[in-house]
């Protein structure tokens, strides 16, 4: 990002902050931002500030849209840009919120070529150039100690998207070795699968099974979710993400233990 786009979310920062109060209540809430240091959650504040000034939250379904819940869902969405930048959620400005689960209606055509229509509930989704959209319950419910984190999860798929339809492979850094995520993330896609096949107990949603880009959504969750049981079960897929987020949470969580 160029210095004057720093110097404009700076301005922005300033000129609608986010009380000492309000960010305390938010720091509280959630064991992941708890455990950052003072210096990692003063930056997350002025992201969080920026993001607020650039996105527009809308209320669905009757929801009214409140300081606690701009900043419950800022808070969550920019700690995975925290040493990225705020650029990563570019050329979209709407975060839309339901009460709750809200039904949608797809279309998708299967290998025989024949279409089919599915009507059905979700806690969120994300749209290619398009508005993030959230079950307000579902994102006041995390840091439940299960991973799951829909905030994240759609956010990751908005990160996953900046180089096209989400499939599991961001734009890496340069410093990044793109034949190492690959063999990382298809190791680990198929020895999911074949965990599940096997009716193992596992702590990552079955859901993330569905794809490659659910799998890296999911395991984003985690991440900063239960980065202790992602690091136990996939080393390199951890090192992977610690790689590409620029951040170690299970040191942060090991330093406040």
């Amino acid at each position: 990002m160029g210095w004057f786009a720093r110097w404009r979310r700076g301005r922005a920062a300033q000129r609608s902050p986010v009380s000492a109060a309000e960010w305390s209540a938010v720091i509280q809430r959630f064991s992941f931002l708890r455990i950052l240091s003072t210096d990692e959650q003063s930056r997350l504040r002025d992201l969080v500030a920026a993001f607020l000034n650039e996105k527009s939250l809308q209320g669905a379904g009757g929801l009214t849209i409140n300081r606690d819940i701009e900043l419950v869902i800022a808070a969550q969405a920019c700690l995975l840009v925290l040493n990225l930048d705020l650029d990563y959620y570019r050329d979209w400005v709407e975060v839309i919120v339901y009460p709750d689960e809200f039904i949608v209606d797809h279309e998708y055509t299967d290998e025989d070529g024949v279409v089919h229509r599915v009507r059905a509930p979700l806690s969120g989704e994300a749209w290619e150039q398009g508005p993030v959209i959230l079950s307000w319950e579902d994102a006041e419910a995390a840091d439940g100690g299960d991973g799951y984190n829909v905030v994240m999860h759609e956010f990751a798929h908005k990160i996953d998207m900046l180089n096209g339809a989400a499939d599991g492979f961001p734009p890496l850094h340069a410093d990044m070795d793109r034949e190492v995520w690959t063999q990382t993330f298809t190791d680990a896609f198929a020895g999911f699968e074949r965990q599940l096949e096997q009716h193992e107990d596992t702590l990552i949603d079955p859901y993330a099974a569905e794809d490659p880009a659910e799998f890296f959504a999911v395991l984003s969750e985690l991440f900063f979710e239960r980065p202790d049981a992602l690091k136990a079960d996939y080393p390199a897929v951890y090192s992977q993400l610690a790689r590409f987020y620029r951040q170690d949470p299970l040191s942060r969580l090991q330093a406040a233990a």
